[in-house]
């Protein structure tokens, strides 16, 4: 595998579906500043030309930290502005058609939910890394398939590429979903809405300091 997934650990940051491009980008800066290091762009609702511009603003910030960029759904959106990869979902982009467009360098993530052989499927099809999850309630995405902690652990041993965790994950239960041996955690509400972001981010990647 010629992309590199070193750097694919800690605090995965997911934006919140904010329309104010100003106000994303202290949110996200905020986030960078506590030690983030890989952030999600993530707003279904948003007009393309919006996000567009949040999107190449939002990896213009997060180079300027030194972190990369992920955009969610779509792979042509982050070829257009040069994100660092693109996040795949059960009704995006096939991960195999996908791999081919992003070409060896860029990053795949492949949402695997509670389903270990799409798990192993997604690896087969060149992603660098899968999320599992809806772990907990999550009020983000309330109806999610719902994925158990064990299932991390079965995940890990049958995969290679780290493992994002996500869904309804706060600073409480993280230390769980960690010993389960998730590799990132992909958090939105207990980030963003946190009253000190950066202290937030800050104390989530502090977790995976002590592992």
């Amino acid at each position: 595998m010629s992309r590199s997934n070193k750097g694919l650990r800690g605090l995965y940051a997911v934006t919140p579906a904010d329309n104010l491009l100003p106000r994303l980008s202290a949110l996200v800066g905020l986030a960078l500043e506590g030690g983030a290091r890989l952030v999600q762009y993530r707003n279904k609702e948003a007009p393309m030309p919006l996000k567009r511009s949040q999107a190449a603003e939002l990896l213009r910030i997060c180079h300027a930290h030194d972190a990369r960029l992920i955009v969610n759904d779509d792979v042509w959106l982050a070829i257009e502005i040069g994100a660092d990869g693109v996040h795949l979902g059960r009704d995006d982009a096939d991960p195999v058609m996908a791999r081919q467009a992003l070409g060896p360098k860029r990053l795949l993530g492949v949402s695997c939910y509670g389903d270990v052989e799409r798990a192993v499927a997604a690896e087969a099809a060149g992603a660098d890394y899968v999320a599992v999850g809806s772990l907990f309630p999550s009020a983000t995405k309330p109806n999610a398939t719902r994925a158990s902690l064990e299932l991390i652990t079965e995940i890990k041993r049958r995969v290679k590429v780290p493992v994002a965790a996500i869904g309804g994950i706060k600073l409480e239960n993280a230390p769980a979903v960690l010993a389960a041996g998730a590799d990132m955690v992909a958090v939105v509400s207990d980030l963003f809405d946190a009253m000190d972001i950066k202290g937030r981010a800050a104390a989530f990647q502090k977790l995976f300091d002590k592992k």
